[in-house]
């Protein structure tokens, strides 16, 4: 639990791999293919991780800060997930134009690839 704690009050949102005594990081590599299940494992985010990481690097590409995050799955290679973001402000609101976004992120909640899903004004219910 204080791995966790720590993780949460560093400022750099990415967790920092920690070393093991007398090994380089390039000796933890060669054990990750002996182990490659287990080490996959330990390695990935959480959900949670991976829905803030999304939006976070999104944000950043885009230069909009996401509305939400409607969707997280995992994936075999990590975790794919769908943010929404304001892409054209209007008076109304309602007939703002929104966008959802598909994000393919690493097991270690690096974002891998995105792309725009749907177009949709903000009034809009459901699929369209």
């Amino acid at each position: 639990m204080a791995a966790d704690e720590e993780d949460e009050e560093t400022p750099d949102r990415r967790p920092t791999r920690k070393k093991t005594a007398g090994k380089s990081r390039d000796a933890d590599a060669g054990d990750r293919t002996s182990d490659r299940g287990t080490e996959r494992a330990a390695r990935r985010v959480s959900a949670p991780r991976a829905m803030r990481y999304a939006a976070e690097q999104l944000q950043e590409l885009l230069g909009r800060a996401p509305e939400s995050v409607s969707a997280v799955q995992p994936t075999e290679d990590g975790w794919m997930a769908d943010v929404e973001v304001l892409e054209l402000e209007r008076v109304p609101t309602t007939s703002s134009v929104m966008a959802s976004y598909r994000v393919t992120l690493d097991e270690e909640g690096e974002l891998m690839s995105y792309e725009r899903t749907r177009r949709y004004t903000k009034g809009q219910v459901g699929q369209g």
